[in-house]
């Protein structure tokens, strides 16, 4: 197994996304990044620890490959725009890639050339790419968000849109009970 760590705003946006992939075995919901050892939502929440939300991804690299999760990534957020997604504003919302290594530093700096030199995006990408730090996992009430609360207005029409967005892009990798 293999690991990877995204933040693309909401962590629950991203969860669901990663999800639903083949190959992708967890995905945990957490913070990295900041100061403060440990924190919580609440304290994470106002964006002064410094810590963004992110996903920890074990993946099946015989499967999926890191470089086609960083691709999904960026097609399925907008890494254009600094500190925020949509609605979620906030330095705990930017777009960044901690690297587990430097094969996956590599990787992402290079797609990212790719994507710009391709004008995939109208603006340029400002998505950071930082080594990992100390992960901490979120409180159990973030964990397997979309799958416990389909019908929470969030999901519907935040998440749900995403799904559909990578389901158009991306369906030969949605996992086949996923993918009707």
């Amino acid at each position: 197994m293999q690991t990877a760590i995204f933040g693309g705003g909401c962590f629950w946006c991203t969860e669901a996304i990663f999800q639903s992939l083949k190959g992708v075995e967890e995905v945990i919901s957490g913070y990295m990044g900041g100061e403060l050892k440990h924190p919580t939502y609440m304290e994470i929440s106002n964006g002064g620890t410094g810590h963004a939300e992110v996903v920890k991804i074990s993946f099946d690299d015989k499967l999926i490959s890191f470089n086609e999760l960083l691709l999904i990534f960026f097609r399925t957020h907008n890494p254009t725009l600094l500190n925020r997604q949509g609605n979620d504003i906030g330095t705990q919302y930017r777009s960044i890639i901690f690297y587990e290594n430097e094969a996956q530093k590599n990787e992402a700096e290079k797609l990212i050339v790719e994507l710009t030199r391709e004008h995939v995006f109208d603006k340029p990408i400002i998505t950071q790419i930082a080594p990992a730090e100390a992960f901490y996992e979120a409180e159990d009430y973030h964990q397997n968000y979309f799958n416990k609360n389909h019908g929470k207005p969030y999901c519907a029409f935040v998440i749900q849109p995403k799904l559909n967005k990578l389901a158009e892009q991306f369906r030969q990798k949605i996992k086949p009970e996923l993918s009707s």
